[in-house]
């Protein structure tokens, strides 16, 4: 049996607000291919009920990216208002 191996992978975007669409449109793509929103998605992630295979890490990861930026891009916001 051959070993699949998990390559990371890097992309630059111009600005926190690019990163945060471009990550909003890959969960929207999770969230129709599961039925599930991914705030409902994480939970159950999170919690151990929902597998653990490269795609279900990948939306995770996404989930917590896209998370983080709408934190970061919120405190400009503040700063500047």
């Amino acid at each position: 049996m051959k070993k699949r191996s998990i390559q990371k992978q890097s992309i630059q975007y111009d600005s926190p607000l690019d990163a945060l669409v471009a990550i909003a449109k890959r969960l929207s793509r999770y969230e129709t291919e599961a039925g599930l929103s991914s705030e409902d998605f994480f939970d159950r992630f999170s919690q151990g009920s929902w597998g653990d295979d490269t795609q279900s890490v990948e939306w995770a990861n996404d989930y917590r990216h896209y998370l983080a930026l709408r934190a970061e891009l919120g405190k400009i916001l503040d700063a500047a208002a």
